[in-house]
């Protein structure tokens, strides 16, 4: 899910891997779309085993729920509400083994509701539930393995089938981190992409390499990807009625970017810590309020289908592509473009006490084009100049992609969390501001590891609900 994403992952503005509970993995790819900056941004996280290994060992979870929801009109639906499990096999230290199985418990109880059977024994119910348990689409498997090869160096392997699907998903990662640097190549078939609407794409085949700078509080930092696909996208999830983003259709696509971040700080307290009250998150134990800022510019080449406009393209106002050159002769295109982002958080308390101890709030304009941007206040200067209406369209252009995050503490080392989106359409009369794929989270904090977390995250919009184990989370 695109969305948990929470306002300050990645630390900057690069687009970071969407958490999702559709695959035994938990993680999708954002789509590469024409506005910038980069659709790819890679990050060393616990995968998916080790998270489910951790709350089995560590918080006495037998199981770990996830629930995927069709959508309304899905071309392929989720699995309803399952439980997950994994079994770890112990080669060595540097060598992680595990095998993840999945049981879809909806789709049990769905089917021993409809058989119609109305056992009159005990023994008849178990004969019951083992002849429904012995149904293989019940049942998805992952077998994952990874070895640390170097204090530098991991080489992720992984296989995922799903049963009732009859597919295989296969994956293979390496990650080597340089003294200021983290570089990744992937290799995912098929490989599963999300895009701006919430739909899922399956493409048959994929590698991506991506570098990207060490997050840091402020500085300049780089970011260079490449990224191909191979195959005819599918819809994995979605109406059914969309077009295929064209950045996933064949071709290869390469993007390099850089940005500079400066932080402000406005006023932090000084009031005393309580003593001998160790805070339930140290990276959220100091009420402040502060800012952001990121200016950058980046540059795509395309090579093949990918680089191809696309049949019907929506494109309200004109002018907003930054500087392009498209040859269709050899189907290639380059497009370069500027991006900014303003990012404000405030903090009260410092998460020591048992009630209430926490309350913050986060905001994000992002302005991915910023041709777009300056495209559109130059319109508009003119208008006012003019003493003309102001254009709509110009209006809609300046506006930024808005962000929103409030936390709140509830008991104890439990909080409550809202990530949303705000949408603002000035051509609806009506209603000209919406909330957009909303994500509510119960967020369970594990004081012992100083900044570590457990998430129970639902999205609304995506029916999706997922628990995660995240670490060193701003």
């Amino acid at each position: 899910m695109k969305k948990l994403r929470w306002v300050m992952d990645g630390d900057g503005f690069w687009e970071v891997d969407a958490s999702t509970s559709r695959t035994l993995d938990g993680l999708a790819r954002p789509v590469p779309g024409d506005t910038l900056p980069l659709g790819l941004s890679r990050g060393v996280r616990l995968s998916r085993p080790k998270q489910i290994d951790f709350f089995q060992r560590f918080m006495a979870a037998p199981f770990v729920p996830s629930y995927s929801g069709d959508h309304s009109h899905g071309s392929r639906g989720g699995h309803g509400f399952a439980l997950q499990r994994v079994l770890t096999i112990p080669f060595s230290q540097n060598w992680f083994t595990s095998v993840l199985g999945q049981f879809n418990l909806q789709k049990f109880v769905a089917a021993m509701k409809g058989s119609g059977d109305k056992p009159k024994s005990a023994s008849s119910r178990l004969q019951s539930i083992r002849r429904h348990l012995k149904d293989k689409s019940l049942y998805a498997f992952g077998l994952c393995s990874e070895i640390l090869l170097s204090p530098d160096d991991t080489l992720l392997l992984s296989l995922d089938r799903y049963v009732e699907k009859d597919e295989t998903r296969k994956k293979a990662v390496f990650h080597h981190k340089f003294p200021y640097h983290d570089l990744t190549v992937e290799a995912v078939w098929p490989g599963l992409f999300v895009d701006k609407g919430g739909n899922y794409w399956d493409v048959p085949f994929s590698v991506a390499v991506d570098l990207a700078s060490v997050a840091s509080d402020s500085g300049l930092s780089c970011h260079l990807s490449a990224l191909h696909n191979s195959g005819s996208p599918e819809q994995f999830v979605g109406n059914g009625n969309d077009l295929v983003p064209i950045r996933l259709l064949p071709g290869l696509s390469v993007k390099g970017a850089f940005a500079y971040k400066k932080d402000f700080e406005f006023w932090r307290s000084n009031t005393p810590k309580l003593k001998m009250v160790q805070p339930y998150d140290i990276f959220l134990s100091n009420p402040h309020v502060s800012a952001a800022g990121i200016i950058g510019a980046a540059v795509t080449a395309s090579l093949g289908d990918n680089s191809e406009k696309p049949r019907r393209l929506k494109e309200d106002f004109q002018g907003f592509r930054g500087f392009s050159f498209q040859s269709g002769a050899v189907k290639s295109a380059i497009l370069a473009d500027m991006f900014g982002s303003l990012l404000f958080t405030a903090q009260h308390g410092n998460f020591q006490r048992l009630f209430f101890d926490l309350t913050r709030f986060q905001a994000r304009l992002d302005f991915p084009s910023g041709s777009k941007f300056l495209t559109g206040a130059t319109r508009l200067a003119q208008d006012f100049v003019n003493s003309q209406q102001l254009s709509l369209d110009a209006l809609q252009a300046v506006c930024p992609n808005t962000f929103l995050s409030f936390q709140q503490q509830i008991a104890g080392p439990f909080s409550f969390r809202v990530d949303s989106g705000i949408a603002v359409d000035l051509r609806n009369r009506y209603w000209n501001v919406r909330v957009e794929e909303p994500v509510f989270a119960i967020e369970y904090t594990l004081q012992v590891l100083g900044s570590a977390k457990a998430i129970a995250w639902f999205s609304p919009k995506q029916r999706e609900f997922m628990i995660e184990l995240r670490f060193f989370e701003t």
